[in-house]
């Protein structure tokens, strides 16, 4: 029996391939541990989205040189984009035992076993263009229990300039909606009250059995109707691909989250098209002015580079007046990061100098911390329905859950428990959170 300890890096969609890996281990007998000084294993899943998330990743795998140096036969393992993209570098100059692309998860048991016996290295990164895993329901990692995630699809074919998922985690193919149900409904009798719908672009997801076509607002439509009870979110949206039928699919069932992600990526024309997005400006605003009058009580959401090849005073206020217009709930932004081998890197010069990146990001990030705040003191006096997650991190006398547009409510615990829904008055609000009291009237 071996001890294993899995390291996460990146998004949600990594955690659930780790969830992957854990339950083909333990499966083979290997056993989870919460400390890699208690592992025999440590395994690092990685991303790459961002060159700091390698660097990360770097600075992790010198500081377990140390601790090989103590434990002999500790092996280091690196899986998912970072593996698949480095490769033989990882095995080359740095010292690891296994790389692991997100394909071969199911060869890591007898990977790990192999490189023990023999001491050789193992590399195994070959692209599968059918695996979706089906057929593994993977373990909830550092879950609270009552929030989940399921990954839908994997790959992705949009070939953004600046992204390297393509190439990474090969092209997009669709998990049969079946084993997607049977997961959903095991994890509703399980307790879980949440489940979030994973993809790189959830709203191209299709899946065909014979003549039966089932696409994305199909599926969240048979996931809903599990029950009543179990809330229904997803990420992320391509905002070229949704669709009316989903919009509406999402106003039609009150258990699917009055929330949309809706990347926007950069608010000029110029640099969409440089960035290989598909959408223009106005389609997108046209994409959220549907949105808000379909769906009632909608929050968006989005994603924002700033400093991309080529963007200008002029592109960059183009972004600020989106956010403007739309008004976002809340936002991720980030500085371009240029990434080896994308269609940016070989094309287009990073132009932008880092000081300036730094500037545009602060300007954005104020601007949002305006809009959250706003959208926040709109919301006092409201009643929302609040899924109960746990203890507030700042005080034990308080809890925390999300409403439907998934906004973090802070208030009085009561006679309740983790996992129950109940109506909270919102009293007050911070740009990030929303302060009430149970309502009882």
């Amino acid at each position: 029996m071996k001890n294993v300890y899995i390291e996460t890096y990146g998004c949600q969609m990594n955690a659930n391939d780790s969830g992957i890996v854990a339950k083909v281990l333990t499966d083979k007998g290997f056993i989870l541990v919460g400390e890699a000084n208690d592992a025999d294993v440590v395994l690092l899943n990685t991303c790459s989205i961002r060159d700091n998330a390698e660097q990360r990743v770097k600075n992790r795998i010198a500081e377990l040189n140390f601790l090989k140096r103590k434990k002999k036969n500790l092996l280091v393992g690196v899986l998912g984009c970072m593996a698949e993209r480095l490769k033989d570098d990882l095995l080359t100059n740095f010292d690891v035992d296994i790389v692991v692309g997100p394909d071969s998860y199911r060869r890591i048991a007898d990977a790990l076993n192999d490189v023990s016996l023999s001491q050789e290295h193992n590399l195994l990164t070959a692209l599968n263009a059918w695996e979706t895993y089906n057929d593994i329901n993977p373990l909830q990692m550092d879950t609270n229990g009552v929030t989940a995630f399921v990954s839908i699809m994997r790959g992705c074919e949009n070939f953004c300039s600046y992204c390297v998922v393509p190439y990474t985690r090969g092209r997009e193919r669709s998990r049969d909606c079946d084993s997607i149900v049977a997961e959903c409904r095991e994890l509703f009798a399980n307790g879980y009250r949440e489940i979030t719908l994973l993809g790189q672009n959830v709203n191209s997801y299709l899946y065909q059995d014979g003549q039966t076509k089932t696409d994305f607002a199909d599926l969240m439509v048979k996931v809903a109707q599990i029950s009543p009870l179990l809330r229904l979110r997803f990420a992320t949206s391509h905002p070229k691909d949704i669709s009316d039928k989903l919009i509406k699919t999402i106003a039609s069932y009150n258990n699917i989250c009055k929330m949309v992600h809706l990347p926007l990526q950069s608010g000029s024309n110029d640099v969409l098209r440089r960035m290989n997005r598909k959408y223009t400006r106005e389609d997108y605003l046209e994409k959220i002015k549907r949105i808000r009058q379909t769906i009632k009580d909608c929050s968006i959401s989005t994603d924002i580079i700033v400093g991309f090849c080529g963007e200008t005073q002029q592109d960059f206020e183009d972004t600020l007046g989106v956010m403007e217009a739309v008004g976002y709930d809340y936002a991720f932004m980030f500085n371009y990061s240029e990434r080896p081998n994308t269609l940016a890197a070989k094309k287009y010069e990073d132009d932008i100098t880092l000081q300036e990146k730094n500037r545009r990001l602060t300007q954005v990030i104020n601007l949002q911390r305006e809009l959250s705040m706003a959208s926040n003191r709109r919301d006092i006096g409201k009643v929302y329905e609040v899924l109960v997650e746990g203890e507030s991190k700042r005080s034990a006398d308080k809890f925390f859950g999300r409403n439907s547009q998934n906004k973090v409510v802070v208030f009085d615990r009561g006679d309740i428990s983790k996992g129950d829904y109940v109506n909270v008055r919102i009293t007050d609000c911070t740009s990030a959170t929303l302060i009430g009291k149970c309502d009882v009237g």
